[in-house]
């Protein structure tokens, strides 16, 4: 004890000695830095493509001189992404192949990276270099197999202050270690630094050591979120990684109760249309408490002309720019449902409250009021601030029993005041979905599942998502107003977030064509780099009461392009649109709020040039921040189903299954279950053979010529189910 106190003691008189030189180390003079920055350049375009080694160029620079300006130098190079790093060696980035990027999501062996024009690039895990969520990296791009742009990372310019991966802790031969889905491999865990953990735990790790791969990385464990056989710790776990805040702030929340406690008063609808006296209301699910979408109809008896009116709550008249209320709305960008459970976007006070068009109460609202004709189609549009007051809180299921005629006396008398309203909107809507045909917009069916949750959050049963007569009054009146919305700004040329669904990239639609082929024997007449909404249409409505139409719906749905928020008025491929936005959802969607917020002051008075000043950058901002939000918020919820799913086939592990092969992949084939769950039967759980692949079509076993292909009926064993990661692992039965 006496020798490690002495030795502690040492050890604290030569940090001490040494404490001096730091503080009088000399600052290294800006010239002197550029002046090597100079030579480092030089040398290396004279190495032409060729690397050098660090100590020889080191010499050749003759750092001895200023070894502070030299290693200043070789920083700065290096984040500028001028030189590259490469195993103790130095070239020069060659910088019209290269470009400087963002790393802005991961997710098992890949990730994407975001370039300086808003341009996301896929990056394959090999190329990643270990990279993390918010580093700032160089790249260059590679052949693309899918036509979306592709890329691999050369160097990482800048690393992000804090990398965090969600994960569950394993045992190994090493020990107690983190395993993540990112890196792929068990990481060393910290655990001086880290929070109490056992095995089987979800966790929360901080990276706090890197190597050049993700599977080189450190970390310590910064909380625990317990056992991760439960979905609800797991996503948990997820959320906290994402950095989605949960709870607002106390600023955020004064403000909430603020504006809520004044409700609606006589001053707030002075210079309103006043609809309270129309026949107005709501359709939601029954548990919904969010509403912002209410709508009336009426038809002119001579000239069969529809009037159509889509009430939104005015939530811009709340939610001020600049305001704590908004920031957070803009961080936020999106409410997030999974499970049971939603992360809102704004406070309840709003959400719940003064902005939720509840029955029988006074609500402000932004309204579209739309003319359509006999046929279906829209002949012309008004938007107003107006207040209404909602008849009645509709149902779904309920409204679907009326119009069905199967409902109950208590719905029948529920539903007295709007019973013509609602057989008035299921006749327009028969219209509407005709015209939308006329246009060629495919219909995509949903691959999503309900979950079916017990008294304990535990994930007890799945069901398919069926859309009912009312739900598709909705969607039809909701299509409406948005393609009124974006009318009106493109008409009178003023900015807006528009909702834009481009073409698919002909590489991806000449693999749909080869694979519709094989699948169907038929060959597809159009032109890959031409095709048209209605070619997709034609394509689904052929296929739409044939066994393998699940499959069919899902290559579709891979080979178009993802719809994203732009300040640009791309169109909507999907809708076969020109002019289409998103106008029905400011409770719940950001981008929403803006074409409230913009619409807002137009019928204000605002002039062009006012709301092109006031709003063209905003409005880049806002679509740039809405798509990342969304695009976060949708892998959140897919995951969750993931989970969800693993956690209820848990209970179902050995039982067999009947399915149909949806994905077939390199190193196994994706099965869709009868109960919607999606599991993967490996390569290697097939029987004794020597197997051969074409990626997308099927396996074969070349000894015995067994085919598994695109669109078989499979009976298979659930054999595993992993609610961590929300694998399911099938088997032959």
């Amino acid at each position: 004890m006496a020798r490690h106190n002495a030795k502690h003691e040492r050890r604290k008189q030569s940090t001490e000695r040494k404490a001096p030189a730091r503080k009088i180390a000399k600052a290294v003079k800006p010239e002197e830095q550029a002046q090597y920055c100079r030579k480092i350049k030089t040398f290396l375009q004279m190495a032409a493509r060729k690397q050098i080694n660090q100590k020889e160029l080191a010499q050749k620079c003759h750092s001895r001189r200023n070894p502070s300006a030299y290693q200043s130098a070789v920083a700065q190079l290096l984040k500028e992404g001028v030189i590259l790093e490469s195993r103790q060696n130095y070239k020069l980035c060659n910088q019209e192949e290269s470009f400087k990027a963002e790393t802005v999501r991961l997710a098992g062996n890949f990730g994407f990276i975001r370039d300086e024009n808003g341009t996301e690039h896929f990056v394959p895990g090999k190329y990643l270099l270990g990279s993390m969520t918010g580093d700032k990296v160089l790249a260059r791009s590679i052949v693309s197999r899918s036509g979306s742009p592709e890329a691999e990372i050369i160097s990482i310019l800048e690393e992000t202050a804090q990398a965090r991966l969600s994960g569950v802790i394993v045992a190994t031969e090493y020990g107690l270690c983190f395993l993540s889905g990112v890196a792929g491999t068990p990481l060393h865990i910290d655990y001086h630094q880290s929070t109490p953990y056992k095995i089987g735990d979800k966790v929360l790790a901080e990276v706090i050591s890197r190597g050049s791969r993700h599977m080189e990385h450190v970390v310590k464990i910064v909380l625990n979120f317990g056992s991760s056989d439960s979905a609800e710790n797991c996503m948990k776990a997820r959320i906290a990684e994402l950095d989605i805040p949960v709870e607002f702030t106390e600023s955020v929340k004064k403000e909430a109760f603020k504006v809520s406690a004044v409700g609606v008063t006589e001053f707030d609808v002075q210079d309103r249309q006043d609809f309270r006296k129309e026949v107005i209301f709501t359709i939601d699910g029954a548990h919904t408490k969010d509403m912002d979408d209410a709508v009336s109809v009426s038809r002119n008896p001579e000239t069969g002309i529809y009037t159509l009116g889509v009430h939104i709550a005015d939530v811009s008249h709340y939610v001020r720019p600049n305001s704590p209320l908004d920031g957070e709305a803009f961080r936020r960008g999106t409410s997030i449902y999974y499970a049971n459970e939603v992360i809102p976007m704004l406070p309840k006070q709003l959400s719940n409250g003064i902005c939720s068009l509840n029955p029988g109460e006074n609500r402000l609202t932004l309204s579209a009021v739309m003319k359509i004709s006999p046929e279906g189609d829209l002949l012309e549009y008004e938007f107003c601030k107006a207040v209404i007051c909602s008849r009645v809180k509709g149902v779904y299921d309920e409204c679907n029993q009326i119009l069905d005629n199967t409902a109950s006396p208590e719905i029948q008398e529920k539903y007295a005041d709007v019973r013509e309203s609602l057989f008035l909107l299921s006749e327009l809507t028969d219209k509407l979905e005709h015209v939308r045909q006329l246009r060629g917009a495919p219909e995509l069916e949903s691959t999503e599942s309900a979950l079916i949750l017990d008294e304990n959050g535990q994930c007890i049963g799945l069901s398919p998502i069926n859309r009912g007569r009312s739900e598709r009054i909705v969607e039809a009146c909701m299509l409406c107003a948005n393609e009124a919305a974006a009318k009106l700004a493109r008409k009178n040329q003023f900015p807006l977030v528009y909702r834009v669904h481009e073409s698919p990239a002909p590489e991806r639609i000449a693999n749909l064509k080869e694979l519709l082929h094989k699948l169907t024997q038929t060959e597809q007449l159009w032109n890959p780099e031409e095709v048209e909404p209605a070619d997709i249409q034609k394509i689904l409505n052929n296929a739409r009461e044939e066994i393998y139409f699940p499959v069919i719906n899902a290559m579709t749905l891979r080979a178009m392009a993802k719809a994203k928020y732009s300040e640009k008025p791309l169109g909507h491929f999907g809708l076969a649109l020109a002019d289409y936005a998103h106008f029905t959802s400011p409770i719940r969607r950001y981008p929403d709020l803006t074409v409230h917020r913009i619409i807002s002051d137009f019928l204000d008075g605002a002039d062009r040039n006012w709301l092109i000043k006031r709003y063209q950058k905003f409005t880049e901002n806002s679509a740039q921040r809405s798509s990342d939000t969304e695009i976060r918020a949708v892998q959140l919820e897919r995951e969750a189903d993931a989970c969800y799913a693993a956690e209820y086939m848990q209970s179902h592990v050995g039982e067999v299954f009947h399915g149909i092969i949806t994905s077939v992949v390199e190193f196994g084939l994706y099965i869709t279950l009868d109960n919607m769950a999606e599991g993967l039967l490996h390569i290697h759980d097939l029987p004794d053979g020597e197997y051969e692949t074409e990626e997308g079509w099927y396996i074969r076993n070349a000894l015995t010529g067994t085919e598994y292909k695109l669109g078989d009926e499979i009976e298979v064993i659930c054999t595993k189910a992993d609610v961590s990661s929300g694998h399911i692992d099938l088997a032959l039965s």
